[in-house]
């Protein structure tokens, strides 16, 4: 009989770990507590720096995963699991031979952070509503009007002791390089702000698109945080920060604020730990095994991790550690 590997969530990471899974011989099971599969990427509207429709990897993923016939379950819940086994929340338990986690992360929430004022002021929005408003193909002003002057603030949840978040979310820089390459393709006439504590251009091509925002789209970079931002009159919202490049203090009135928000650990993550003797990272991720030689390893024998359950993670590289978490499983299963 093929071995079983239970797949613990089906957004990129679950699918092509599924898929992968599928290839070596093994009978892999997606569950998933939403009721589609494809995690945070069906919020995305093009992927950095390609600009590649989100869409597009995302139907072609769910196409294999149909064509390979492989066993999902949505809409299904995990309340704890071991090597041996997956509890769900509806009573049931489904055996198995190895697990792989794949359930992701959660958005920071951008509304503890009150001095920017989402959810109290209109247009305050986060990097996420901008994604599907792109998607939707209307990006707009609360009142329907376009904006004139915009500016992004990047690390928004990340790199921050006070919200608890000290750890760098690593894809929001390249995000707000190409939401505001976006905004500016839709509002030539409109001036971009990017506000950041320093450009991480990590990935290929990252680089070269940066320079492509500052040098062609003119897009303005200013190296300082917001500290404040408060509602005009006329319906605007006023931002108080520091050029920390010249020392001087800066305040303007913006038509758009967005808020670059980060990727934090899952709130489960802490009883799902101590339910199947797993470790977890100071940032509240699961820690894999080591970071070199087998960083898609858990410490307990048939439990793999795949994509942004152990770190911040680009597509990419989560379609990639996958693989290798599939790979793993299935060398661990004798396939």
């Amino acid at each position: 009989m093929k071995k079983r590997v239970i797949v613990i969530g089906g957004g990129a990471a679950g699918m092509q770990t599924a898929l992968r899974l599928a290839e070596q011989g093994v009978e892999p099971v997606i569950v998933e507590r939403e009721a589609e599969l494809g995690g945070k990427l069906r919020n995305w509207y093009v992927l950095f720096p390609s600009f590649t429709p989100a869409a597009e990897v995302l139907t072609q993923l769910r196409q294999r995963v149909r064509e390979r016939g492989i066993e999902v379950l949505t809409s299904t819940e995990v309340r704890g699991f071991d090597a041996r086994s997956v509890r769900l929340a509806d009573g049931r338990t489904l055996a198995c031979d190895a697990v792989v986690l794949a359930s992701g992360f959660t958005l920071f929430d951008a509304r503890i952070k009150e001095e920017y004022g989402y959810g109290i002021y209109d247009n305050v929005f986060t990097s996420v509503d901008i994604e599907r408003m792109l998607g939707e193909g209307r990006v707009a002003k609360a009142d329907g009007s376009r904006p004139k002057r915009i500016a992004l603030l990047h690390c928004v949840g990340s790199r921050d002791e006070k919200v608890c978040q000290q750890h760098c979310s690593k894809v929001c820089c390249i995000t707000g390089v190409k939401q505001a390459m976006e905004l500016k393709r839709l509002f030539p006439e409109a001036d971009v702000f990017n506000f950041y504590m320093d450009i991480r251009m990590f990935g290929p091509g990252y680089e070269e698109m940066y320079r492509e925002a500052q040098q062609r789209c003119n897009i303005h970079f200013v190296r300082g945080r917001i500290s404040e931002a408060s509602p005009t009159i006329d319906g605007r919202v006023q931002i108080k920060a520091e050029d920390t490049l010249t020392g001087r203090p800066l305040r303007m009135s913006v038509d758009m604020l967005i808020l670059l928000v980060g990727m934090r650990a899952n709130d489960e993550n802490v009883a799902l730990a101590e339910g199947a003797g797993l470790r977890r990272a100071p940032s509240g991720f699961f820690a894999p095994r080591d970071l070199f030689l087998n960083n898609v390893c858990s410490d307990v024998d048939g439990i793999f991790y795949a994509g942004t359950v152990t770190a911040p993670k680009t597509i990419g590289e989560t379609l990639n550690e996958a693989v290798a978490a599939a790979d793993a499983a299935a060398q661990y299963l004798g396939a």
